[in-house]
């Protein structure tokens, strides 16, 4: 079956840096979205990026562009988070998912969009 599994996480002081890392295990596709989302205590799922395994940049929600960063090495079946300038705000637990694409090679961090999904990994940048 689909495994997502992450890892990364941590407590950083504001200003800090995370890179985050999912492994997928067992997807029968060879090209798929990928995409990070996050949960802050009391608030939503919210989407982060995703990124397409066939190719093309990663697509990143406005309040996250410019400090976050998503990258993917299809030989490891691995997708990365580089979070950079860590702020109070981005405290949340991050998840991985995947799924294929709503329209082919297109790929956007709507949570709805994902049926495979990880754990989770706690985040915590504390004010």
């Amino acid at each position: 079956q689909v495994q997502l599994v992450e890892s990364g996480g941590g407590s950083v002081q504001a200003g800090g840096s995370l890179r985050l890392s999912c492994a997928v295990s067992g997807y029968g596709y060879s090209t798929y979205c990928m995409g990070w989302f996050r949960q802050a205590p009391g608030k939503e799922r919210e989407g982060v990026g995703a990124i397409y395994t066939g190719g093309g940049d990663a697509y990143y929600a406005d309040s996250v562009k410019g400090r976050f960063t998503i990258s993917r090495d299809n030989a490891k079946n691995t997708l990365y988070l580089q979070i950079d300038s860590l702020e109070p705000e981005d405290t949340a637990l991050y998840y991985c998912a995947a799924d294929r694409p709503v329209v082919s090679g297109y790929c956007y961090p709507v949570v709805a969009d994902f049926g495979y999904w990880g754990q989770g990994t706690q985040v915590t940048v504390p004010s």
